[in-house]
């Protein structure tokens, strides 16, 4: 793993996954997407990752003509990288997931490594009403979620995006997805440097454990040696603890609203922005610098704002 001067902040603003009901906070609305996205990256994040909303709903699209509501004003107004989904929800195809991608051509996006159970059920017992119909179902029924991810569909989100020049967050939920990346990277299939996104505490995925960390980390250097830049999510009430340790060891983090509702214990988070500042507070503590979208960009490899379809 390179050795970073300065720490990548990436903010993950709405996901797919935490519904209306659950926060006031999640942006749902192309409008609020975009303002939630510019203060991120005001605040100091230089990676905006980004799902779209049915904006009367909340329920997540794939609707390249929803997104395209709120990503030609995100890159008007910062110059943070944006990063798209090929994630969705596990209840879309891979074609929904892909259908954004394909038609803007980011900078980045991210592409889960592999398929996983994906759950949040357990969640559904703290709620007795909700905003939108739909919201309790798709809860409660993801015990039988799969976030389908083949190794015929990562080469297909792969060959394709790649021919377009963008780069992925390769976001990794267990030791396995890592394998998974380095066969692809032995087939020349994705170029270095790698930002791999390990990911903690999702129910269906590796536990947010201080030695599943270390372990995820030693397995990456192990395969990909100085190749990658490392980066580290945890979802809930890892989010800092997890995030802080990361950057400590020489790695990149991740906050914002799809990854936790919170700023501190029993205390819901305002605004995605309140995370970046929070960690970025955190990481001038231990004189941590932040990394500008522009030294992102070099870290990364990326092809640039300027060379996007919106």
């Amino acid at each position: 793993m390179k050795k970073n001067k300065k720490v990548i902040i990436t903010c993950a603003v709405t996901g797919a996954m935490h519904t209306p009901t659950m926060s006031d906070a999640l942006p749902i609305t192309p409008k609020q997407i975009a303002n939630e996205s510019v203060k991120a990256a005001d605040a100091g994040a230089s990676i905006i990752h980004l799902h779209a909303r049915d904006p009367y709903t909340g329920q997540p699209t794939g609707d390249p003509d929803v997104f395209m509501q709120f990503l030609p004003e995100i890159k008007q107004h910062t110059d943070a990288v944006i990063n798209l989904t090929t994630g969705g929800s596990p209840t879309m195809s891979v074609e929904e997931r892909l259908a954004c991608a394909m038609k803007v051509k980011p900078e980045m996006c991210s592409l889960n490594m592999g398929s996983i159970n994906f759950a949040m059920f357990p969640l559904a017992s703290r709620y007795k009403t909700w905003k939108h119909s739909w919201e309790e179902d798709y809860v409660r029924n993801s015990d039988d979620f799969i976030f389908r991810n083949t190794f015929r569909d990562i080469e297909k989100i792969m060959t394709i995006m790649s021919e377009h020049g963008t780069k992925f967050e390769h976001e990794c939920y267990d030791v396995g997805h890592l394998y998974n990346l380095a066969h692809f990277a032995d087939r020349g299939l994705v170029k270095p440097p790698f930002f791999i996104q390990t990911i903690f505490g999702i129910l269906g995925g590796i536990g947010a454990d201080e030695e599943n960390l270390m372990y995820m980390k030693s397995t990456a250097d192990r395969l990909f040696g100085d190749d990658y830049q490392w980066s580290v999510l945890a979802a809930g009430k890892n989010q800092m603890p997890f995030s802080t340790q990361t950057a400590l060891m020489g790695g990149n983090v991740r906050v914002g609203l799809e990854d936790s509702l919170f700023i501190g214990k029993g205390q819901m988070a305002q605004s995605n922005a309140q995370q970046v500042e929070k960690i970025k507070r955190v990481l001038a503590e231990f004189s941590l610098e932040i990394a500008t979208p522009e030294e992102t960009r070099s870290m990364l490899g990326l092809k640039g704002k300027d060379n996007v379809d919106f």
